[in-house]
């Protein structure tokens, strides 16, 4: 089945019996870009590939939280109580890099998921659109991992949210001709599992607000250019005077996949 194939079947809100995985940067991620997918898959892999907890404090201090760890075991909390919400009982694997570190970790993270992901028929991961450092770090690591497993799953991606003029948008692809969107409403009965699962990422409730997915959209993932800038042109990051721009993160992005493709073969653009 192809990546397009997938991505039409996903939006077709079928139980999926064959093995699957979604891997996602932070917690919450799971539950607001494939929160239906997981309450339907029957044997799906979950794969965070951050902590979820910035080496800054800034956001663990404004919430109560002393240590970078104590707000990191506080986010893997609030997954748990997410996934009973969604009716989701996946596999889970957990790479525990800071929040905000993953491009510096891009090869090492793409040599895990080789391992990880051999033997599922799909993987559903982030878009490279802007938004947050870690969805494009693990959007580039998943293709460079994909592309060395034989055979290899299909690749399909969810939109999370990018910069589009001054207006963050989610959950809404950047339009390409050459790879379709599909998609579909959530049935009330999703929609309010993932209402409930939204409530049990309290610590999180200040980032999405009183925005909440409502339609569910996947795509055969292209084969992006992780060295130039992502589709929408910004970075939405850049706003945020964080350590990692949309410059340097290209700039590490180029190195590891020169790393991966010069030292194993095939792996990205």
């Amino acid at each position: 089945m192809t990546a397009d194939e997938w991505a039409a079947r996903l939006a077709g809100g079928e139980r999926i019996a064959e093995p699957v995985a979604v891997v996602v940067a932070h917690a919450d991620d799971e539950t607001l870009f494939a929160g239906a997918l997981l309450g339907r898959a029957d044997d799906a892999l979950l794969i965070h590939v951050t902590d979820s907890a910035p080496r800054d404090m800034t956001d663990a201090r404004r919430l109560g939280f002393a240590t970078r760890a104590d707000y990191a075991a506080a986010r893997a909390i609030e997954v748990d109580a997410a996934l009973v919400a969604l009716a989701a009982r996946p596999r889970r694997i957990g790479h525990g890099i800071a929040d905000q570190d993953a491009v510096l970790c891009i090869a090492a993270i793409a040599d895990r998921l080789v391992g990880e992901l051999a033997g599922v028929a799909m993987v559903a991961t982030h878009a490279y659109e802007g938004g947050h450092p870690d969805h494009d770090a693990v959007a580039c690591a998943v293709r460079l991992a994909v592309d060395r497993l034989d055979p290899p799953p299909a690749l399909v991606e969810f939109p999370s949210y990018h910069l589009r003029g001054d207006v963050r948008i989610w959950a809404e692809f950047w339009p390409d001709a050459a790879h379709p969107e599909h998609g579909r409403a959530l049935t009330p009965v999703e929609a309010a599992r993932i209402e409930a699962a939204l409530a049990a990422h309290a610590s999180q409730a200040g980032v999405f607000e009183d925005w909440r997915p409502r339609v569910e959209r996947w795509r055969a993932a292209p084969d992006h250019d992780f060295t130039a800038p992502p589709p929408p042109g910004a970075c939405l990051y850049d706003r945020f005077g964080w350590a990692i721009t949309g410059d340097g993160w290209r700039q590490h992005a180029a190195a590891a996949i020169a790393s991966v493709r010069g030292t194993r073969g095939r792996g990205g653009r």
